[in-house]
C-alpha cells in the first residue's frame, strides 16, 4: 500500500489564483523536482509552497510503513482554496473611499509514494512502424472506413460553378 500524506498552510497572505499558478508547476512531479522548481520560481508565494511541501514530506516520513526512500514520493495533488478576505478603506479624491480587499489562501499539498515498478516481459518482438506510417489493414481485410457510408452531397463553391454546370 502506498503511503499518502498531506500538509496545509492556512491564512497565507496571497490570493488563491496567484498561488494556483505556482501549484500548477509542481503538480504530478516527484518531490525533488518540485522543490527545485519552487526554489527558482519567480513568485513570492513559492517560498510558502516550499514550506508546505517540505512539511508534507516530513509527514510522509513519520507514517507507519514508510520505506524510507524520499525519492519515491511525488506530488499527487496540490491546490489553493480561498481564505477569508480583509476589507480595508483607502481614501479617494473628492471625499470618496475605495475598498481594498486583502485576500488570503489556504495551501494544501498531498504527496504519495510511487508504487514499486513491476517488470514485465515484452509481449512480442514485432517491429514498430515508423512515425507517420499508415497502419496495415486488419486480418479481415477491411479498412476502418470500409463499412461507413456517406450521405452528405459534395458542396459547390459558388455561383460560377453552378452556371458552368447549367450550361453543360
Amino acid at each position: 500500500m502506498a503511503i499518502q500524506a498531506h500538509a496545509t498552510a492556512k491564512y497565507i497572505r496571497t490570493s488563491a489564483q496567484k498561488a494556483g499558478l505556482v501549484l500548477d508547476l509542481i503538480r504530478g512531479r516527484d518531490v525533488n523536482s518540485a522543490l527545485a522548481t519552487l526554489r527558482f520560481a519567480r513568485k513570492g508565494v513559492a517560498r510558502d509552497i516550499e514550506k508546505v511541501l517540505r512539511s508534507a514530506i516530513a509527514n510522509a516520513q513519520q507514517k507507519e510503513g514508510f520505506g524510507g526512500d524520499v525519492e519515491r514520493l511525488f506530488v499527487a495533488a496540490c491546490y489553493a482554496n480561498q481564505g477569508p478576505s480583509q476589507k480595508r478603506i483607502r481614501p479617494a479624491p473628492m471625499g470618496r473611499a475605495f475598498r481594498v480587499v486583502k485576500r488570503t489562501a489556504h495551501l494544501t499539498v498531498h504527496v504519495t509514494e510511487k508504487p514499486s515498478a513491476v517488470v514485465a516481459a515484452p509481449a512480442d518482438d514485432a517491429p514498430k512502424r515508423p512515425r507517420g506510417a499508415k497502419p496495415k489493414a486488419s486480418a479481415t481485410g477491411r479498412s476502418k472506413s470500409a463499412g461507413r457510408t456517406t450521405s452528405a452531397k459534395k458542396k459547390t463553391s459558388g455561383g460560377r460553378a453552378k452556371k458552368a454546370a447549367a450550361k453543360d
